[in-house]
């Protein structure tokens, strides 16, 4: 793998920024029970395959965020290794919200694949949505 370019390692991070809410509404949702932060942490590691991957230590304010909004539900249970840990449930809201960020980021999807095949022609392969 290549070095980043300052320029590159600022887009990942702000594409992170705006998608991180969705994936971790999207393994709540699929996981069906109540998860702790390093597990959800694990959960998302999994399913990246080494493409863009949060750092585990910004999962932790954007779980507090979805949260405090009420797309999440946490609660705390005493472990009887280390300190106490914070299990999250996504609510009915949560649920909600994530099918309609779903939607949101097909439309964004297919408009910047649509950009960029019309920049680079011929020589852009479109991949259809899955």
């Amino acid at each position: 793998m290549t070095e980043e370019t300052t320029y590159t390692r600022k887009f990942r991070k702000e594409l992170m920024a705006g998608l991180s809410s969705l994936v971790l509404l999207a393994v709540l949702a699929r996981a069906g029970r109540e998860m702790y932060g390093y597990e959800i942490a694990k959960a998302v590691k999994a399913e990246g395959e080494g493409g863009l991957i949060f750092k585990q230590g910004a999962i932790y304010p954007v779980l507090r965020s979805l949260n405090t909004q009420g797309l999440l539900e946490s609660r705390v249970e005493a472990s009887a290794f280390g300190p106490p840990r914070r299990y999250y449930t996504i609510t009915d809201e949560g649920r909600q919200a994530l099918s309609d960020w779903q939607g949101a980021w097909k439309d964004m999807r297919e408009f910047v694949d649509d950009a960029l095949m019309a920049q680079q022609g011929a020589g852009y392969e479109h991949r259809p949505a899955t």
